[in-house]
C-alpha cells in the first residue's frame, strides 16, 4: 500500500454504537477522504481483505461499502487490479448526532421518519443519555467528531435548570435542533420542533369531553422522578377544573385502587399493562365502568382490547419536520400537531 492509502486507513473510525450501518460509516470515511484530498482521483484502494483486516470488520461489510460507492460512481474497479477512486467530485454528506433521552417505540418512529426524509444525504450517529443531565454533559464533552447538526431530545429526570447552560456551552447554536420539547434561555438562533404539552393535553381532553362525561373522576398517572414535562400536569389540572371533574395525580400505580366511574390517563408506557391488568382483575369493563387514555400513539394500541384511546403528537411528522429544517438550513421554531385518537377504551 502507498503511504497515501496508509494515511487514509489511520483516519477510519467505525463505531459499534452508531445508528449508521458500518458499511455506510466506511463509505462515508472514503468520501470524506476524497473531499479533503487524502485520496484523489485514480488512487487505488485497499483490497476487500486488506481493509477487512485493518479496520477489523467483516469482508461482507467492506464489500457492501464498495458496492454502495460503486453504485454512487465514487469508485470503480478493474478486474485483477482492484478498486480505485473514480471521481473527486463527491456529494457532501452531513454528519448529524441524534441525542435521545431514552429508547422507546415512539422515538423509533421519529428516528425512522427523520432518517427516511434525509435518505443518503446524512450520516446519523445515535446516542442515548438516559435522561441524565450529567451524562449528557459528559457525552457532549467527549465526542470525537465534529457534527454539522446536534438533534437533541431535552428531557431530564433531574437538573432541568442546568440544561440551558450546558447546551449554550457545548452545542453551537447554529447546529442545534431541539426536538420534542422547547427550552427557554438558550442563546442565539437555533431550530426547534416541539410539543406544547399544557395546551396539547387540554385540547385533546376537551375534544374527548362527550365520552368523558360518563366518568366522575379523572386520574393522571404521572410517576415520581420521571422525565415527562410537568406542563402535562398543568394542562390536566386546568381541564379538570374547567369542566368540574374530580381529579387526582397518581404517582404510584401499584398502590392505586381502581374505582368504578374513573378514567385513567396513562403517561408511561410501562404503566399501561399494569393499569389494564388491575382493571381486568376487578372485573370492570374498560370503556364503560372505567376509562383508559394512553399518552403517545404506537401501532399496537389500536389493537389492544379492541383499541386504546390515545392522545399523542404526530411522531412521524416530528421527524419529517426536523429533517426539513436541516435541509432548508432553517432556524424556525415549529409546533408539532397533537391528536386525539378515540377508541372503545373511553
Amino acid at each position: 500500500m502507498t503511504s497515501k492509502v496508509t494515511d487514509f486507513l489511520k483516519t477510519i473510525q467505525i463505531s459499534d454504537f452508531s445508528a449508521t450501518p458500518k458499511y455506510k460509516q466506511l463509505a462515508s470515511a472514503i468520501i470524506d477522504a476524497v473531499k479533503i484530498g487524502t485520496l484523489e482521483k485514480d488512487d487505488m484502494l485497499p483490497s476487500i481483505n486488506e481493509l477487512s483486516v485493518y479496520v477489523d470488520i467483516s469482508r461482507d461489510t467492506v464489500e457492501k461499502a464498495y458496492k454502495f460507492l460503486k453504485n454512487a460512481e465514487v469508485i470503480a474497479s478493474i478486474p485483477g487490479k482492484g478498486y480505485y477512486i473514480a471521481t473527486a467530485d463527491v456529494k457532501q454528506r452531513q454528519k448529524i448526532a441524534i441525542l435521545l433521552n431514552k429508547l422507546s417505540a415512539h422515538k423509533k418512529i421519529v428516528y425512522d421518519s427523520f432518517a427516511r426524509e434525509l435518505e443518503d444525504d446524512a450520516a446519523l450517529d445515535l446516542f442515548v443519555y438516559n435522561s441524565d443531565i450529567t451524562y449528557l454533559r459528559t457525552l457532549l464533552g467527549g465526542l470525537t467528531k465534529t457534527y454539522d447538526y446536534y438533534v437533541l431530545f431535552p428531557h431530564f429526570k433531574e437538573g432541568r435548570d442546568q440544561a440551558p447552560e450546558i447546551i449554550n456551552k457545548l452545542i453551537p447554536r447554529e447546529k442545534l435542533v431541539l426536538l420534542g420539547k422547547y427550552i427557554d434561555d438558550i442563546q442565539g438562533d437555533f431550530a426547534a420542533v416541539y410539543e406544547n404539552y399544557e395546551k396539547d393535553i387540554y385540547g385533546a381532553l376537551e375534544e374527548a369531553l362527550p365520552s368523558l362525561s360518563k366518568y366522575h373522576t379523572l386520574n393522571l398517572i404521572f410517576p415520581d422522578n420521571s422525565d415527562y414535562p410537568k406542563a402535562i400536569i398543568k394542562g390536566f389540572y386546568k381541564f379538570a377544573q374547567q369542566y368540574a371533574f374530580n381529579h387526582s395525580l397518581v404517582s404510584e400505580l401499584d398502590k392505586e385502587k381502581i374505582e368504578l366511574g374513573s378514567c385513567y390517563i396513562n403517561i408511561a408506557e410501562d404503566d399501561l399493562v399494569k393499569l389494564l391488568d388491575k382493571i381486568i382483575k376487578k372485573n370492570l369493563k374498560i370503556g364503560q365502568d372505567v376509562g383508559v387514555i394512553s399518552y403517545n400513539e404506537t401501532p399496537l394500541k389500536k389493537f389492544i382490547l379492541n383499541g386504546i384511546t390515545t392522545i399523542s403528537t404526530d411522531f412521524q411528522m416530528m421527524g419529517k419536520m426536523a429533517a426539513e429544517l436541516i435541509k432548508n438550513r432553517s432556524k424556525e421554531h415549529m409546533e408539532v400537531p397533537f391528536y386525539l385518537k378515540q377508541r372503545p377504551s373511553i
